[in-house]
């Protein structure tokens, strides 16, 4: 998945600080502070994130709100995961086909995913993006950690310079 989860690439972001002059601040989108909520392996290895509220959030964001977003991240991953009779026959296709079905049809871990991406897509254009934050995908982040990018702060340190 490219930019379904809100990723900018290497584009800049354009932000006002507040009480700062009129002239915005533009600060590159993978040059900014980033926030990472980790994965939650206490009830196993299922995908599931961290719901502690992250210190740096606050007076940004609500915690109810904080929590609403990693929660129903979290239900969507249980949904994916879930096994049922559907996904049992979804297997014996694929076995029987030789896996070939997979070039025509989508898996229910996949749909799952899709849903995910679409419900961090509409977070960030209704709730984080206007308070200057922004959500990745976990799934580009190799489904390890929820990156919250500070889009009115830059990063402390440069990202990849590497001085010879």
């Amino acid at each position: 998945m490219s930019s379904a989860g809100g990723g900018m690439g290497s584009r800049g972001v354009v932000t006002t600080q507040p009480g700062a002059s009129a002239n915005p601040t533009v600060i590159n989108f993978n040059n900014c502070k980033k926030i990472f909520v980790q994965r939650d392996y206490s009830e196993g290895c299922g995908v599931r994130f961290l719901t502690r509220f992250p210190s740096e959030l606050e007076g940004r964001i609500d915690q109810q709100q904080f929590e609403f977003t990693v929660n129903m991240m979290n239900n969507m991953y249980a949904e994916a995961e879930k096994a049922n009779c559907s996904t049992f026959c979804e297997g014996c296709m694929a076995c029987v086909t030789a896996y070939v079905i997979y070039f025509c049809s989508e898996t229910h871990y996949e749909k799952c995913l899709r849903k995910v991406a679409r419900f961090v897509v509409e977070q960030n254009e209704e709730v984080w993006t206007k308070r200057g934050l922004l959500i990745t995908d976990p799934i580009e982040r190799g489904l390890r950690v929820i990156e919250i990018s500070l889009l009115t702060e830059p990063a402390t340190s440069p990202v990849g310079t590497n001085q010879a």
